[in-house]
């Protein structure tokens, strides 16, 4: 890793250690200090959506096998999981790490770039962890909620883990420029495909609706499942 790379990473841990200090409130006590703003970045995200990311991720979805498509979607859940290994040791579960670890070397390996999913079919299921629910179980405050621009809404502390994440990823050291671009679109595109059913969930107030959604799998995640909270964004 070089140093300029070193020092992405360690800039994006240090600054959610600097947020630990609004820890000491309990989350539920947070509310949605930028909700006017956030709502007209979200109506801007939900414009692009409807009129450039739907319509070609039908148009994929359409034209793409199954098989194939499942075979995308395995290949960028893949290149993504060395972040989740990491964050199991970063966690002190030093079991689930190493057994990611080798999931991620059996689907990379035998798998062929993680096209085949030979890992669940061997007793090694997927797992979900990330630098936000890191920085989370090392009691780092979630900070507001933000909605931005064509990436949607997360909380400060999961966008400086998503910063966190980006030189985990193998994908972070290809130095073709298009090559990175064509891996950036190309996960954009599985990711919009795996939620077009979803996006027909959506009722009533859209922006309430996506973002209590939001907080609710968060605070699941965090908790390992084991959250009864409420969502912690609605004004007391």
């Amino acid at each position: 890793m070089s140093s300029f790379k070193l020092k992405m990473l360690c800039v994006a841990i240090l600054a959610a250690f600097v947020m630990t200090g609004c820890s000491s409130l309990p989350e539920h006590q947070y509310s949605d200090p930028y909700e006017r703003w956030n709502r007209k970045v979200y109506n801007f995200n939900d414009g692009v959506d409807r009129t450039i990311v739907k319509p070609v991720s039908q148009v994929y979805v359409a034209v793409t096998p199954d098989p194939l498509e499942k075979g995308v979607s395995n290949f960028y859940d893949n290149l993504f999981y060395p972040t989740v290994a990491l964050n199991q040791f970063l966690q002190g579960k030093f079991g689930d790490g190493f057994r990611d670890v080798t999931r991620f070397t059996l689907n990379t390996t035998l798998g062929v770039v993680g096209i085949f999913d030979v890992a669940t079919a061997a007793g090694l299921p997927p797992a979900q962890e990330d630098f936000g629910q890191t920085f989370a179980a090392w009691g780092v405050g979630s900070g507001p909620y933000l909605v931005v621009p064509l990436m949607g809404g997360m909380t400060l502390r999961d966008g400086i883990g998503r910063a966190a994440s980006m030189p985990v990823n193998p994908a972070f050291y290809i130095e073709d420029a298009e090559a990175r671009f064509g891996l950036g679109v190309g996960g954009a595109i599985d990711t919009s495909a795996q939620l077009l059913e979803a996006r027909d969930l959506v009722k009533g107030d859209a922006y309430l609706f996506v973002r209590d959604t939001y907080m609710q799998r968060r605070a699941f995640l965090i908790s390992d499942g084991a959250s009864q909270e409420e969502d912690p964004f609605l004004a007391e």
